[in-house]
Formats: C-alpha cells, structure tokens, sequence
C-alpha cells in the first residue's frame, strides 16, 4: 500500500510495487512475463534491477539499464519494469526480485518476488520387463525416467489395456496379484499366473506431458517337473556308468605303470682311463689298464 500524508503544500509518496502474477508456470522453451508493476511513486526515473535466486545463489539478470549473464540474447523489459524471458530452460526456475529504488520518495526502496516455475516434458522412460517366469514365480517390471519435471508418475499398459494401480479393484485382472507404485513406476506381480503373459509398455507423465517406451514381451510359462526330474535321473545314470567303466579299467590294469619282466642288466658305467674286458673262462669282466692319472 502506500502512505499518502497531506500537508500545507506538501505531499508525501512511498514507492510500491505490485503484480499479475507472482507465481509463473511455462512449459521449457516458451516464454515468459515476469510481472512487476510500479503502483506508485513520485520519482520520475527510479532505477530498476531484476535478481535471480536459485539453490540460496543470487546473480544479477537486469543492472545498470541492461541484461547481465545469458539473459543478454534472450530477455528485456517491458512496460519499464516487467521481465520478459524467452526460450525458457529447466535453469530458469527460480525465485526472481524485482527491486525498484526511487529517491523522490519517503520510501525509496521497494522489491517482490516472482516464482517461476520452467515444465520439462518427460523423455522416453527406460522400462526392464522378464522375458520368461515360471508360473507362481515372482517377477519385476520397472520403468523410470529422470528429466521431466515435475516429477513423472507411471501407468503400465498389458496389450494396450491400462493395469489399475489396485489389482483387486480390477474386473480384468482379477486373477492377478500385483503392485503397482505410480511414484517409482515399479510392477510387481507376486505370482504370475498364464493370464498375466503379454506386451507390456509404461507411460510417464507429469503436467508438461507424456512419453511411452516401447512394449515388451512377458511369457508365464508352466514348469515341466517330470522333464526335469528325467534330465537328472538321466545325469545321474550317466555318471554312475562312468564310475563302473573307471572301476572296471583300474580291476584290469589299465592305468597300472608297466613293470619290465624277467632279469634286467644295466651295463655299469666306465670310469675314464679304465677298459674292461670279457673271458670265455670267467665269463665276467676283467680289469684290463688302470686309471691313468
């Protein structure tokens, strides 16, 4: 408001501000209008500046009657004190003050805060969907993004029909037993039954918009327990005939070393300088030279 005092020939003003709108929402890439109004003030050329305050930083956006940092190629100022941005990015959101000094006046400072707020579309979710369960087994399908803001929330679709986040409330899927937590976009079904095999795709939104990853298949499949109790008895069978053919090889000797029949004769070694020779007689060896040193 302002004070307005009424004297003998003199009349007192106090700068005030205003606006539209003090809390702004854009979609990314739009443009903006950051509304400041000067209600009132007797100072014909007050001095205007715009502040930007993101993450408890502040930074100059309008000082000294032009545009600072990167608001240079894409903002100006309107109607004298308005701000108007264009090409708005998810950066932008922010607490913006519009300070107006006028010194003619009583008070010669006023300032208001404008919130704005930038949308950012949601990008295509990541989804993780089992390609294969076994009936009665559990099984997880996750799907998220990271970029929109606000914050996506999930809805998951089987062959293009929507999963209600309750699945007892479900006439389709009665027979299911799931959960589905909109806020992670995780869908757990806590035993999958045959009903539940399908194309399955999520959708992420926020107030900015949608988007959908691509559909995946989940086949529930029954568990073939004669199968695989045949596969073992077969494995089984086969590593006890193996245990029988070694058994029976080790019985006939075919992994004993060989064993030389018979007397053997290793002829001794001959010292150097010493030459032996055999007699019909003694039918021996016989000490022919000595060692020659």
């Amino acid at each position: 408001y302002y004070l307005l005092f009424v004297f003998p020939g003199c009349r007192l003003l106090a700068v005030e501000l205003t606006s539209s709108n003090t809390k702004p929402v854009v979609q990314e890439f739009q443009s903006v209008e950051l509304s400041c109004i000067i209600k009132s003030t007797v100072t014909p050329d007050p001095r205007i500046e715009w502040k930007k305050i993101r993450n408890g930083e502040t930074s100059y956006v309008f000082f000294g009657n032009k545009m600072q940092g990167d608001f240079v190629t894409r903002a100006e100022i309107l109607s004298r004190t308005s701000l108007v941005i264009k090409n708005t990015t998810r950066m932008d959101t922010a607490t913006y003050r519009c300070e107006v000094a006028a010194p003619a006046d009583t008070k010669t400072i006023d300032e208001i805060n404008i919130q704005l707020t930038v949308q950012v579309k949601p990008m295509t979710p990541r989804c993780s969907v089992p390609k294969a369960v076994p009936v009665g087994k559990s099984a997880s399908l996750h799907c998220h993004e990271n970029e929109g803001f606000p914050k996506s929330t999930y809805s998951w679709y089987r062959n293009s029909e929507p999963l209600s986040p309750d699945s007892k409330s479900s006439t389709k899927a009665h027979n299911s037993s799931y959960t589905l937590n909109p806020a992670t976009g995780t869908l757990v079904f806590h035993a999958v039954h045959k009903g539940d095999t399908g194309r399955y795709y999520c959708i992420a939104t926020n107030e900015a918009g949608f988007a959908k990853c691509e559909e995946q298949e989940m086949e529930v499949y029954d568990l073939n327990i004669g199968g695989i109790i045949g596969g073992v008895l077969v494995v089984l069978a086969v590593l006890v005939l193996i245990t029988l053919g070694i058994c029976c090889a080790y019985r006939r000797g075919y992994f004993a070393n060989g064993k030389e029949s018979g007397e053997s004769y290793k002829t001794p070694a001959k010292p150097d300088g010493v030459n032996y020779i055999r007699t019909d007689d003694e039918g021996d060896f016989r000490h022919k030279s000595s060692f020659v040193i």
